[in-house]
């Protein structure tokens, strides 16, 4: 028989909804850094993020860092080592994710980091199929098709937006993936600890490839800004809805974030856009629509 399955607007659907709203806007406070190099952005805020949660975690979640520690020391060894690896990966896709975004955004253009997050529930599908062993549905593949023309159209002429786009959404997929496994320990302790990773592989760059150090106040209240409200809240919500949320229902939501972008790259930064890139862009839409249509009405097809 055939049951529908109503969606439930619950506190993980609100936190998933809720932290691709706060990225979709995550521009507005990049733009206005666009004279400072993107490995400096970079540094500046894996350092500062690293630093906050770290006093947030010793004086007001100690705690709960504690369980967390006992947890670790009862897990048999094959389990710590599993999540040990996928809390790792997950800070080096982190940091990878992060230096091109910003350099996408302020250095390439604000659509090619749109469409990147446009395509990456798709591909975090597609992936899913691969190392998940996920089944897709006909319509699933054929809105896979639909994707890589869509991809095509945009590589005439924007050859690096593209490359830009592709590799930002795999390796926001592959984060996706693998925290989605990563279910063990509290999330605000998981992104702490990714943090950590991340600094730690940031600190032998900094000394040779960071600018001056930057002595403007806008700039640290700015930084400020993308450390708190564009990358720990919307971090720690994103991986708080993934506790309870399946990875279709994550995947709808996060087409909020570039239909945001895409709002404000034509109507607030005024970017051009062509015939071809927005055929693409609609061509795109459709196969969204067409991917997730089961997930979109809800419908789930269960024997009796």
């Amino acid at each position: 028989m055939h049951q529908i399955i109503r969606v439930q607007i619950n506190k993980y659907f609100l936190a998933a909804l809720s932290s691709f709203i706060i990225w979709g806007f995550f521009s507005l406070a990049l733009k206005p850094l666009h004279d400072y190099p993107s490995l400096d952005i970079l540094f500046y805020r894996v350092f500062f993020a690293t630093v906050l949660l770290l006093l947030i975690s010793a004086f007001l979640r100690r705690k709960v860092v504690l369980r967390d520690w006992l947890a670790l020391q009862q897990l048999t060894q094959k389990e710590r080592v599993k999540a040990l690896f996928l809390t790792v990966v997950g800070g080096f896709l982190l940091i990878i994710n992060w230096f091109l975004f910003i350099y996408a955004i302020n250095h390439v253009s604000l659509q090619s980091a749109s469409f990147a997050y446009m395509i990456c529930p798709i591909i975090t599908t597609i992936l899913a199929f691969i190392i998940l062993k996920e089944q897709l549905s006909n319509w699933q593949w054929f809105s896979v098709v639909l994707c890589v023309i869509s991809c095509a159209l945009l590589s005439m002429g924007h050859v690096t937006e593209l490359i830009y786009s592709l590799t930002i959404a795999f390796s926001f997929a592959f984060y996706l993936i693998s925290q989605r496994k990563n279910s063990l320990f509290d999330r605000f302790n998981i992104l702490t600890v990714q943090m950590l990773i991340a600094s730690l592989v940031s600190i032998p760059f900094f000394p040779e490839y960071s600018g001056p150090i930057p002595t403007a106040s806008l700039f640290y209240i700015l930084l400020m800004v993308v450390v708190v409200v564009f990358t720990i809240i919307p971090l720690f919500l994103n991986l708080y809805a993934l506790k309870g949320m399946n990875s279709s229902e994550v995947g709808i939501l996060m087409y909020t974030n570039p239909l945001i972008h895409f709002f404000l790259a034509i109507f607030y930064f005024k970017e051009e856009m062509n015939a071809v890139q927005i055929s693409s862009y609609v061509l795109i839409l459709i196969s969204i629509v067409i991917f997730n249509e089961k997930v979109l009405f809800r419908r789930q097809s269960i024997q009796a």
